[in-house]
């Protein structure tokens, strides 16, 4: 075996199908000191045993987007390499049986051409033909895609890899990493049993092993190895070469050809973690027993849908260990260990995804950010509540069973509920309030007793209707016309203090953040590209102290944003103090008169401006109050030490009850905010989106200074935007768009959903969408696809509610 360098540009760990992607489109990129290391042989670990199938649709459209860039890859990665990955593009059938599955089936199909990916909507009979081995007995409907397919996992590695080593990569098998050094935070050496390697950047690629490299530099990332069963059986007549590949996920199954017999296998109801304390070290090209007794249900589920598989002989049951996330997603991206990334844990789809996984992964090591937006497999999603073990297990575990069961917006996990409390949590269930989780918190989404007094009418239909209530409409419209309070309590809260902040703030942020002491000013973060990594407000509370707060899903990956890009001569230092204190939004008409009987400061509109904020009691509590709305209404948030929070919330609660004010959760908080239109970072912004694509150019600065993504903008401003975020009014008041809903001008598709719902107040049902700039002005027609129904619609004119302005500066 060659001689370890003592030096490379990159170190990948684990020599998997994502290692030697990762590796292929370094390369590709033009960095060449590339280093594998292997522990056993490149696809011992988890690659070698993956079922092989190959599926593009996702429910996103840059998911779809990776997936569909791996089959391009695959397609002419025999040529490039002379290494033959067997790929073969025999098409995919995905059936319905049940009439609920067929309305999923036809949302699916809307999606798919809303991101260009051909799937058509075909009969029961018209499935079998293609799948002649197929019972259609129970089956409603299915959807054809024909460019899915099945790929060899060895024979894809091996052609990855020879593109790599083409290149210049280096490949060591046999090699054990055994330590990760760090200095000053940072990676600097990778130590093995074959010796030590310099390096200032390490990807984790080690699949189901990735927790334990991950502990190598201090993180606990939540990936859990499930040991995933299938079965395999001799040849079967009347099996073509050609057979597409089939899933019927009311059955929880799957089949493919496999050497003129089929590959079946599924998600069970009773799923087996495992190696949770630890996998064998050894443990290479290996299986685990094989578990008749969990196979049982899916192989009947099998010969229901293809009955000869009854006298099928088996030839081998495959009980094979892959790596599984919580929410059963892969885990890319940057860490909080500056040159430690990662991507592993690919939930079984590390094959149809491989190909994007090394564009994407490469991208962002290179430049610093990948093409698409790529947040629904960022490690970064994930916090510190999963580094218990119980916990990740418990919610893996979950995701794993339902697998292939149907989900429906506003869907809410059920396992390991009540981790983390607001001081207000006992009070608000009390009051009858129905609660939503969000990274571990506990928080308000409706108020049940309010469904009875709700008079709005408004009853949403079809999937809109599962996770929704009528209490929602009555505290949107008694916060507009009265006051509505709000436990915000999950927001995360971060202080960033030292002499160099205000340098640093203001080189990260695209707003000015240069105000005076009090003064709050809202802004996004770009990427050199000029996309929106982050959208939060920054308080200055000090000459060299600012406080920033920022949505309740996005406080790891904006703080590893900041941290990753703060200088490191120790004039900065960021603290997370969200748990320290807890939040109250109260907003409405009504706000100021409540106020004022709770508080001595002067709260009118003089002497508390819109975007301010100071220190003051409210009744026995020392809170920061923030005049800021995120509904569109006057009002302020309250912050306090955790300590003081129900007595906060006790405080304005007795004062609002003469004046009408309801309790309120974040269902409400949404529609209040569609009507005016305020922006939701991973809904309608991304770092796909600059903020003139957004219709945020109100908070950029461009005269201020250099600034990440100054000069992306810069030109962007000079050419004109192409695209343009815009809010659609929807004919159908029932109907609510939920989100990838593709929008058409004529017959042409010309954009898709952002996010969606309804406003009470304004009585419509409301779309955002980016379009083409030459179809967003106002009045222009328009159709929007629901579950293959055209609904008429047309570009309104934002925000509906308010448009000056006038309430929330009362």
């Amino acid at each position: 075996m060659a001689d370890l360098p003592s030096h490379a540009q990159v170190v990948i760990i684990g020599g998997g199908v994502g290692g030697c992607s990762i590796a292929y489109h370094l390369t590709l990129m033009g960095w060449k000191d590339v280093v594998i290391l292997e522990r056993h042989e490149l696809t011992s670990g988890s690659t070698w045993h993956s079922a092989g199938l190959v599926g593009q649709m996702r429910s996103d459209a840059n998911l779809t987007r990776m997936m569909h860039y791996s089959t391009d890859l695959y397609r002419r990665l025999k040529d490039e390499t002379g290494h033959d990955p067997a790929w073969r593009e025999v098409g995919g059938l995905r059936l319905a049986s049940s009439a609920e599955r067929l309305e999923e089936i036809k949302r699916l199909v809307g999606m798919a051409a809303s991101f260009g990916v051909p799937m058509e909507l075909v009969s029961a009979k018209e499935a079998q033909d293609m799948f002649p081995l197929m019972s259609i007995d129970g089956v409603v409907g299915a959807a054809f895609t024909p460019n899915d397919g099945m790929i060899d996992p060895t024979g894809l590695t091996n052609a990855l890899a020879a593109g790599a080593k083409s290149r210049g990569a280096r490949i060591f098998q046999d090699t054990n990493v055994e330590k990760i050094n760090l200095k000053n935070g940072r990676v600097s050496e990778v130590v093995t049993d074959q010796g030590a390697i310099q390096t200032e950047i390490v990807v984790n690629a080690a699949g189901q092993w990735g927790k334990e490299v991950g502990k190598m530099v201090g993180l606990n990332l939540p990936v859990v190895p499930m040991a995933h069963l299938y079965a395999i059986t001799k040849p079967i007549d009347g099996v073509g070469h050609d057979i597409p590949t089939l899933r019927d996920p009311d059955l929880l199954v799957y089949w493919r050809e496999e050497v003129g017999g089929f590959t079946t296998g599924g998600y069970e109801r009773n799923p087996a973690p495992f190696g949770l304390n630890g996998i064998p070290r050894d443990f290479k090209y290996q299986l685990l027993p094989p578990d008749w007794e969990r196979f049982g249900p899916l192989m009947e589920n099998s010969i229901k849908r293809v009955p000869i598989l009854e006298k099928a002989e088996i030839r081998q049951l495959l009980n094979g260990p892959e790596g599984f996330t919580p929410d059963g997603e892969f885990l890319l991206g940057p860490t909080a260990v500056k040159g430690f990334w990662v991507a592993c844990a690919f939930c079984a789809h590390g094959l149809a995804g491989a190909g994007g996984i090394g564009k994407v992964m490469a991208e962002w090591i290179i430049e610093g950010h990948p093409e698409w937006d790529l947040w629904r497999l960022d490690v970064r999603r994930f916090g510190s509540h999963y580094n218990s073990q119980d916990y990740t297990v418990a919610r893996t575990l979950e995701t794993y069973t339902q697998y292939y069961d149907i989900h429906f917006p506003g869907e809410e996990r059920l396992s390991r509920r009540g981790l983390r409390l607001s001081p207000t949590y006992y009070r608000l269930r009390d009051l009858g309030c129905h609660f939503g989780e969000k990274t571990g918190w506990e928080r308000p989404n409706w108020f049940k007793p309010y469904e009875e007094k709700a008079t709005h009418g408004h009853e949403p239909k079809g999937w809109a209707r599962h996770n929704w209530s009528r209490a929602i409409g009555y505290e949107h419209i008694q916060t507009r016309e009265a006051a509505g309070l709000f436990d915000e309590t999950s927001f995360n809260k971060f202080e960033v203090r030292g002499p160099g902040a205000l340098k640093f703030l203001n080189y990260i942020c695209a707003n000015d953040i240069d105000q005076p002491v009090g003064i709050v000013i809202y802004t996004q973060c770009l990427n050199k590209r000029g996309g929106i990594e982050c959208d939060f407000t920054v308080t200055r509370t000090g000459e060299d102290r600012f406080f920033i707060v920022t949505g309740t899903a996005f406080g790891q990956h904006d703080l590893s944003w900041l941290s990753l890009n703060m200088p490191q001569d120790g004039s900065v230092s960021i603290e997370d103090i969200s748990s320290s204190y807890a939040c109250l939004g109260m907003w409405g008409p009504k706000a100021r008169t409540i106020l004022e009987k709770v508080a001595t400061d002067d709260v009118s509109n003089k002497g508390f401006p819109y975007m301010t904020a100071r220190r003051m009691n409210v009744g026995d509590v020392p809170v920061l109050a923030s005049r800021v709305t995120y509904v569109g209404e006057l009002g302020w948030e309250f912050y306090c030490p955790m300590e003081y929070g129900l007595r906060l919330w006790d405080t304005l609660w007795e004062a609002g009850q003469p004046e009408g004010m309801v309790a309120a959760g974040y269902k409400a908080i949404d529609s209040l905010r569609l009507e005016k239109g305020y922006r939701y970072w991973s809904g309608e912004i991304s770092p796909d989106y600059s903020p003139y694509d957004a219709g945020l150019g109100f908070a950029v600065r461009l005269d201020k200074g250099d600034f990440i993504g100054r000069e992306a903008l810069v030109k962007q401003k000079e050419n004109g935007s192409k695209q343009k975020l815009c809010c659609i009014a929807i004919s159908d008041t029932r109907s609510i768009a939920l989100g990838k809903e593709p929008i058409r001008s004529g017959d042409k598709i010309i954009g898709w959903v952002a996010s969606g719902g309804y406003g009470y107040s304004i009585g419509m049902s409301l779309a955002y969408a980016y379009l083409p700039v030459e179809c967003s002005n106002p009045g222009t027609a328009l159709s929007v696809e629901f579950f293959g129904t055209q609904v008429a619609a047309e570009v309104v004119k934002s925000p509906l509610w308010d448009p000056k302005g006038e309430r929330i500066k009362a």
